[in-house]
C-alpha cells in the first residue's frame, strides 16, 4: 500500500539540479535519476555525477570558481561541519576547503525518502529492542534510519525523537521533511555537542524512541548508554561496517559491552583450553542488536549482540540471520548463518612452529625447526618489535626468516595483550599458523619464549632434543586418542622440563616418577585421577 504522502516524500532530485550552473544542468537531467548518488565539482577539474555502477563526466571544461560560488549562493553558506542543505529536502551539499578557508570543491549528494527499505528490520524495530546499523559509507544507513523514524512514529504511534546533527535526516531547514512522518526533530548547532542534545532529548521531550546518525566519539557512545539505561529505545548508526571493526574500536566498542583483559587461574584455563590471559566483553551491550548492511538489498543481522561479541572475542564465527530483499517484489528471504562451534582438533592450537600445511600428527605438529631438521621457519613480529625480534633470533641456532605477511608464517610472535586480536585468531587458525605470547617487548623475554618455541636446551646434544620430543609427541598422541596414560622413557632434569612444558600445551597432566637417575614423566589424559600418582611422587620424593 503507497502512503498518503508519498507524494510529499518524492525524490525532489529536480531541486538538487536547480542549484547547480546552467551548463550542467542539462548534463545531470538527462542522468536516470534513481541512478544518481551524488554530483562532484572540484576546482580546476571536469565536474563528474557519480551513480550506483559508474561514473559519467558532464563536461569536459574545468570547474570554475564562479560554478562553485553560483551553487553556494543558491544553498547558503556551510557550516562547522561543512554542510549545507536545500531546505525541505534531503540533500547535502558538502564543501572542501583550502589552507585559507575558501571552498575549492563540493560534494551535492542525492538525499531519497524510500518507504520500504526497513521491511527486512521491521520485526526488529517493533520489538522495543535497542538496533545499531553499521555499514560502509553510500550503503543506505541514514535512509534506512529515516524509515525507522517513520515507521516508528506513524505505524507503532510512539513518540519519536530525532537528533539529526547534520540535517541529513529531517532535511534541511526548519520543518522536517516528510520523510520522517510525525516523529519530531531536534538539530544540533555543532557536530561536537551531538551527545548533549541525546541527553537533552531524553529530559526534555519524553521520548520513546531516539534516533541519532552517526555516533562516533567516546561522549556519544556514553550519552548512548546513558539513554539505554532510562528505558527509551535507541536506534542509531556508528562509524564501522562490521561488528569486528566496532570491537577493535576503543574508543566505540563500548556500544557493545567493551573489551578488557582478564587472566584465568590455571584450572578455568584448562577447562576452557585457552591461554591463561583472554580478552572478555567487560559489560552488558548499548545495543540488542547489531545490523551489518551488506548492501541496499542485504543485511546481517546479530539478534544478540552479547552472545555474538563472545564468540567473537573467543576466535568463534558469530553467526547471525542473512536476510535479503528482493528489489521487484519486495519479498523479504531469511537465511541462517549457523554460529559454527569450534572446529579446531585438540592439536591445532598448540602447533608447534613450521609444521606443515595438512600436517596429521602431533609428531608433525610438534616438529622443532632446529638447523637441518625440516627446513626454514617463516616468522611474523605482530605488536613486537621486528628489529628486536631479529637481533634475537640471530643469536639462537634456528634457521628462521622474517615476513611480512601474518598469512604467510609459522609462527607469530605477538603481545601478551593483542594474543586475543579476532584477524590474529582466524588467520592461524585458517593457516595453522604457531602464535608464541610474550608478556613484553624486550630481548630477555623475546629470547626466553623463543629458545621454548623451538625447543632450544642449552648443553644438551641436539639428537637427545630431538629424541625427547619424538618420544612426547607419539605419547600425546596415544593419550588424546586412546585416553591411557603413557609413561616416558628416564631423561635428565632439563629434557623432562622440556617435555613436561609440551604436554602442558595440550592441557593434559604430567607426572614426574621415580629416582635419578631413571626419574621419568607419565602422561594422564584430561580429567584423569592422578592424586595418587601424585602421592606416590611425594612419598618417593620423601624417601
Amino acid at each position: 500500500m503507497t502512503p498518503p504522502h508519498a507524494d510529499a516524500v518524492a525524490d525532489d532530485f529536480l531541486l538538487l539540479v536547480s542549484v547547480l550552473p546552467g551548463p550542467l544542468q542539462a548534463a545531470v537531467r538527462a542522468l536516470p535519476p534513481q541512478q544518481v548518488l551524488e554530483v562532484v565539482m572540484d576546482l580546476g577539474r571536469p565536474p563528474e555525477a557519480r551513480l550506483v555502477d559508474r561514473v559519467e563526466r558532464l563536461r569536459e571544461e574545468p570547474v570554475l570558481r564562479e560554478d562553485l560560488e553560483h551553487v553556494l549562493a543558491q544553498v547558503g553558506p556551510p557550516g562547522d561541519d561543512n554542510r549545507a542543505g536545500i531546505e525541505r529536502t534531503l540533500h547535502r551539499v558538502s564543501a572542501i576547503r583550502n589552507r585559507k578557508g575558501k571552498v575549492v570543491g563540493l560534494t551535492l549528494r542525492v538525499g531519497r525518502a524510500i518507504f520500504g527499505t526497513i521491511d527486512m528490520l521491521k520485526d526488529l524495530i517493533g520489538s522495543g529492542r535497542n538496533l545499531l546499523l553499521l555499514g560502509r559509507p553510500g550503503v543506505g544507513k541514514t535512509t534506512k534510519l529515516r524509515e525507522v523514524a517513520r515507521v516508528l512514529a506513524d505505524d507503532l504511534r510512539k513518540r519519536v525523537m530525532v537528533v539529526d546533527t547534520s540535517n541529513e535526516i529531517g532535511g534541511d531547514g526548519d520543518v522536517p521533511h516528510p520523510g520522517i512522518g510525525a516523529a519530531r526533530r531536534m538539530q544540533v548547532s555543532r557536530p561536537d555537542r551531538q551527545h548533549d542534545v541525546m541527553i537533552e532529548a531524553v529530559e526534555n521531550h519524553m521520548p520513546e524512541a531516539i534516533i541519532v546518525d552517526e555516533i562516533g566519539t567516546s561522549a556519544e557512545a556514553a550519552a548512548a548508554r546513558t539513554i539505554a539505561e532510562r528505558g527509551v529505545q535507541l536506534v542509531a548508526t556508528a562509524h564501522g561496517n562490521t561488528l569486528e571493526n566496532l570491537v577493535l574500536n576503543p574508543t566505540l566498542s563500548d556500544l557493545v559491552g567493551g573489551v578488557h583483559t582478564v587472566t584465568l587461574s590455571d584450572e578455568e584455563a584448562r577447562r576452557r583450553r585457552t591461554q591463561k590471559t583472554i580478552s572478555e566483553r567487560k559489560a552488558p551491550p548499548t545495543f540488542d542488536i547489531v545490523v551489518e548492511m551488506v548492501g541496499r538489498e542485504e543485511v546481517l543481522v546479530h539478534p544478540d549482540t552479547a552472545s555474538a561479541v563472545d564468540r567473537l572475542l573467543a576466535g568463534l564465527d558469530v553467526g547471525g540471520e542473512r536476510r535479503k530483499q528482493d528489489a521487484d517484489s519486495g519479498e523479504v528471504a531469511v537465511e541462517a548463518v549457523p554460529a559454527q562451534p569450534s572446529t579446531l582438533p585438540a592439536l591445532r592450537p598448540v602447533r608447534m612452529a613450521g609444521a606443515g600445511a595438512g600436517a596429521g600428527s602431533a609428531s608433525e605438529a610438534f616438529q622443532a625447526r632446529a638447523p637441518g631438521t625440516g627446513g626454514q621457519t617463516k616468522v611474523y613480529a605482530h605488536a613486537v618489535s621486528r628489529d628486536l625480534l631479529q637481533r634475537v633470533l640471530r643469536d639462537l641456532p634456528v634457521d628462521v626468516r622474517l615476513v611480512s605477511r601474518l598469512d604467510a608464517a609459522d609462527l607469530v610472535v605477538t603481545l601478551r595483550s593483542r594474543a586475543n586480536d579476532p584477524r590474529l585468531r582466524r588467520t592461524a587458525e585458517k593457516t595453522g599458523a604457531r602464535v608464541e605470547v610474550v608478556k613484553r617487548n624486550s630481548s630477555a623475554e623475546l629470547r626466553r619464549v623463543l629458545k621454548t618455541a623451538f625447543n632450544v636446551v642449552e648443553g644438551v646434544d641436539e639428537d637427545q632434543v630431538r629424541e625427547a620430543v619424538a618420544e612426547v609427541e607419539h605419547a600425546i598422541e596415544r593419550v588424546l586418542s586412546e585416553g591411557v596414560s603413557v609413561p616416558l622413557a628416564p631423561r635428565p632434569p632439563r629434557l623432562r622440563k622440556l617435555q613436561h612444558r609440551l604436554v602442558s600445551r595440550y592441557h593434559l597432566e604430567a607426572v614426574s616418577q621415580g629416582s635419578e637417575p631413571l626419574r621419568h614423566l607419565t602422561i594422564y589424559p584430561l580429567g584423569a585421577e592422578v592424586d595418587a600418582a601424585l602421592a606416590q611422587e611425594e612419598a618417593e620424593g620423601s624417601a
